[in-house]
């Protein structure tokens, strides 16, 4: 296929924007930009991006689609959409299906599936541990064998320190990255941020300590070990000099952070609103503040959306009760201008945490907007207003934040592999 995009700004591998008239793809890589370079063949399908954007497709690393097994909260088919309707045209995918990615067999099931939907490309990750019960460990050569980008055991914990030393043993030996969520469950007992809130309303509470003494273990691990260590979905703003300080000492440790905690807070959750039931949970605002520093400094190296979408019987329970997590994908793009207009976080780092930085954490080439760069691209638009409507979105997710807010940007067309995966003025 080949497409020419016309009459926009890019942004360039060193975080400029760049005016263009014409940008060629070609076999799914980029022939052309202006005068440099040429396309073989007449371009069968003109886009044309006045008044857009212009970047790299997105790299998601922590989406959570459930399929096999829980298809009723989300397919294949209907999140990989969502994901091209954010932007996204690689994302990791997390471990807990059913049955659990443990196996070659799950592992490819996966790949075939998401081929067949040529929406974004997928990387799984495999269990750390078998049936993702923190016991005994997974075959990591099997599952790297199979097409896992690395290992996770999601929120699930390990049964103790041993089984979490052998595991990074084991994957190091592999080269696999362990894609870490940083929780000492004997203080991981409750359902919100332990704080102001959580007293005043009457929740049980979730320590900082919870993750700090989580984040502290795995980095002594790491250390030892050699293994390369992502710390996936901070959500307290200490956890940030933890890595920092690791970092200095030139360990191969890298960290993200997920949508829901630059967004919000346990003030959120103050109407038991189950929608901001999420996992980790949400804290403070200092948190936030200061996780949103870390992007800036460079100390938190990626954002994911955290994307885990759930039914609507699965949120309509007290609070306590109800399924953890929030439909986000959709919303990175809208996001990343709010965060820029209210927080002042520049939208080319938000764009470099999905792109560039998660790339490095996963050592993938990075995805750059140049000649000879593979064909994975998102236009969005960022002058604009509209209120985001359930209607508008591709996920099966009931669990949307900000239904009926009004954002000022959204993607409007995505490229993956040289094809148009998503095309807003034809799929919604």
């Amino acid at each position: 296929m080949t497409i020419e995009i016309t009459n926009g700004v890019y942004l360039s591998s060193n975080g400029t924007w760049q005016t263009f008239e014409s940008i060629r793809i070609e076999n799914g890589v980029i022939v052309g930009i202006d005068s440099d370079g040429e396309m073989l063949n007449a371009p069968s399908q003109r886009i044309d991006a006045q008044g857009n954007k212009v970047i790299p497709g997105l790299i998601d690393l922590n989406v959570n689609i459930q399929e096999p097994g829980n298809s009723q909260n989300g397919s294949i088919s209907s999140e990989l959409a969502a994901a091209a309707a954010g932007g996204v045209t690689t994302l990791c995918y997390r471990p807990e299906t059913s049955p659990v990615n443990d196996t070659k067999a799950v592992t490819k099931l996966i790949l075939k599936s998401a081929e067949s939907s040529n929406r974004c490309t997928v990387l799984p990750l495999g269990a750390m541990t078998k049936n993702l019960e923190g016991q005994n460990l997974a075959s990591y050569a099997g599952l790297k064998d199979a097409g896992c980008i690395g290992i996770s055991n999601g929120f699930n914990a390990l049964s103790n320190l041993l089984v979490m030393q052998r595991c990074f043993e084991y994957a190091k030996t592999f080269d696999l990255p362990i894609l870490l969520n940083p929780i000492e469950p004997a203080l991981h007992q409750g359902c919100m941020h332990e704080g102001e809130v959580s007293t005043t309303i009457g929740l049980q509470g979730v320590p900082e300590s919870a993750e700090l003494i989580a984040v502290s273990q795995a980095i002594m691990l790491a250390k030892s070990t050699g293994v390369r260590l992502h710390l996936t979905q901070l959500s307290c703003g200490n956890s940030v000099a933890l890595i920092a300080q690791a970092k200095e000492e030139g360990l191969p440790i890298t960290a993200d952070v997920s949508l829901a905690n630059l967004l919000f807070t346990d003030h959120n959750v103050a109407p038991f609103n189950s929608l901001f039931h999420c996992m980790p949970p949400l804290r403070s605002e200092y948190d936030r503040k200061a996780l949103i520093e870390g992007l800036r400094t460079g100390a938190i190296d990626a954002i994911t959306s955290g994307h885990q979408p759930l039914e609507a019987a699965e949120k309509q329970k007290p609070f306590a009760e109800s399924a953890r997590g929030m439909s986000c994908i959709e919303l990175l793009i809208p996001v990343a201008k709010m965060l820029e207009e209210q927080d002042g976080l520049p939208l080319e780092t938000f764009i470099a945490c999905m792109t560039a930085r998660a790339a490095s954490v996963l050592g993938l080439t990075q995805p750059e907007v140049r000649v000879g760069a593979d064909a994975d691209l998102a236009i969005f638009a960022d002058q604009i207003d509209y209120p985001l409507d359930k209607d508008q979105c591709l996920t099966m997710g009931e669990n949307i934040p900000m239904l009926g807010e009004r954002f000022s940007a959204r993607v409007e067309l995505c490229v993956h592999r040289g094809s148009v995966s998503f095309d807003r003025s034809a799929s919604i």
